[in-house]
């Protein structure tokens, strides 16, 4: 559980030193101080949370997901067998092994940071392998966010056992890990009460057998709690008062879905505590946090950047960007303030948006997410015999070399035309270097928020399509 010998993620903002259209480095040393001040803040808030003493005016105030790695990796080393993080691994090892498909049912903090875990560090091809392959971890299928007919049915007739029996009775085995605070969010419940109405079937209507395949997680009250009481659920677990949904990945909401594919869910948190210390101790000019937030703050107040563009480079990230879409847009889209969240996925949206980018209108700020090293072995082009495609002369070089000669072109092509970027570097794309990367957005948000003046925590405009669409429905 070392701390020490994590590699560091790094953020990188010289490709935005750009007279005219980036910054100087007298523009971020002249923020410096509102950093630090916003910095406290933050941490002041933390420990008022922690206290249970907070003021009136700071509520929504979930400040509660700071320290929470640090909490729980703490628990768990004075507690290996009766901390949160055991429950969790217990939990994740007993339905692994009773089921072969997940289905996990959840709506935006609910499912994203599950689903950006899932994409970047389990095999592209997860759910096409076979068991062993898998290292007997089961499929995973996320459903529960949207209302989309047919989307839902399609899963519902791979789930279902109709499709014929099978020799071995666990690969038409599956069970259900569904995610909400309250249990009211309509779009979850629904899918709920339909795969619900699935698994039983699939059981054989045995009350006990169903209980054993549903995992909840959810508040402490409220109607998914009940609904979890009343299947006497073998393991419901709840997501801590606190934390909002945006803010949850470190929660069983993120947790239980790692640990059920396998993933190192200790070292996830090791990288959350890391980028905890740097960001509490380090000041600004190599605090990670605190850079991001400058040049981001900067950009838009200085150059009309209202729109911050993640250039995921490879297709690992692009769940992840989509958590980060909603982090933002959620925590800082408040009384006309906040900027707008795109992510793409390099080199493909080079020849989508790239175009857009490139001449459109300066209102981009580009930050390109960068792993450094693969998982897997360099594959190179190769030579054949065949050279109609005139690739021989590129024989030697690897899919990693060409990835590399895009992004250094691709940023050079936007230099030339005086458009800045800045590079955020994983060393992996591995479970460490996930928890740096997702603990540093979290903070990020939450201090621009204190610097523009906005209360990062809590969501009330989503709650108005809600009231509305309740009110259709019931013809209220």
């Amino acid at each position: 559980m070392t701390r020490t010998m994590l590699e560091p993620l790094t953020y990188d903002p010289r490709g935005l030193m750009i007279e005219g259209t980036g910054l100087a480095p007298a523009n971020l040393a002249a923020l410096a101080g509102r950093l630090e001040q916003a910095r406290s803040q933050v941490l002041e808030e933390a420990r008022l949370w922690a206290s249970g003493t907070v003021p009136a005016e700071l509520e929504p105030l979930d400040a509660g997901f700071i320290d929470l790695p640090d909490r729980l990796l703490a628990d768990y080393a004075r507690d290996r067998a009766g901390s949160e993080l055991a429950r969790i691994l217990a939990a994740a090892r007993r339905l692994a092994g009773l089921v072969d498909r997940v289905v996990l049912l959840g709506i935006g903090g609910s499912y994203m940071g599950a689903c950006a875990l899932f994409q970047a560090c389990c095999h592209p091809c997860h759910n096409e392998l076979d068991r062993g392959e898998r290292g007997g971890r089961p499929r995973i299928y996320f459903e529960g966010n949207n209302v989309d007919n047919d989307a839902c049915q399609g899963l519902l007739d791979l789930v279902d056992h109709s499709r014929g029996p099978s020799s071995d009775r666990l690969e038409n085995s599956w069970g259900i890990v569904v995610i909400s605070k309250s249990g009211g969010t309509l779009e979850t419940a629904v899918a709920f009460r339909q795969f619900l109405a699935a698994l039983r079937r699939a059981c054989g209507n045995d009350v006990a057998d169903v209980a054993e395949r549903v995992v909840s997680v959810t508040g402490s009250s409220g109607r998914l709690f009940e609904l979890s009481r009343a299947l006497a659920c073998r393991d419901v677990f709840f997501i801590p008062e606190g934390v909002g949904g945006r803010f949850s990945i470190f929660t069983a909401v993120g947790l239980l879905p790692a640990a059920l594919l396998g993933l190192d869910i200790v070292a996830l948190l090791n990288g959350a505590a890391a980028m905890n210390a740097r960001f509490k101790a380090v000041p600004p000019g190599n605090n990670p946090v605190l850079d991001y937030v400058g040049v981001c703050h900067l950009m838009e107040v200085l150059r009309g950047a209202h729109v911050r563009v993640l250039a995921t480079w490879g297709k690992g990230l692009e769940a992840a960007g989509f958590w980060y879409d909603q982090l933002l847009s959620e925590s800082l889209g408040k009384q006309e303030k906040g900027a707008t969240p795109i992510t793409v996925v390099n080199t493909r949206d080079l020849h989508s948006r790239g175009q857009q980018h490139q001449e459109g209108r300066r209102d981009k700020l580009i930050t390109n997410l960068i792993v450094d090293r693969p998982r897997r072995e360099p594959l190179s082009v190769g030579r054949s015999e065949l050279d109609q495609d005139q690739l021989n002369s590129l024989a030697q070089k690897t899919l990693p070399d060409i990835m590399a000669a895009a992004i250094e072109g691709t940023n050079l092509a936007y230099a030339d035309d005086r458009r800045p970027t800045a590079d955020l570097h994983l060393p992996r794309l591995d479970e460490a270097a996930l928890g740096q990367l997702f603990q540093m957005l979290m903070l990020a948000t939450v201090v621009e928020g204190r610097l523009i003046g906005v209360n990062p925590y809590g969501q009330p405009g989503v709650e108005a399509y809600k009231r509305h669409m309740n009110a259709i429905l019931r013809g209220k």
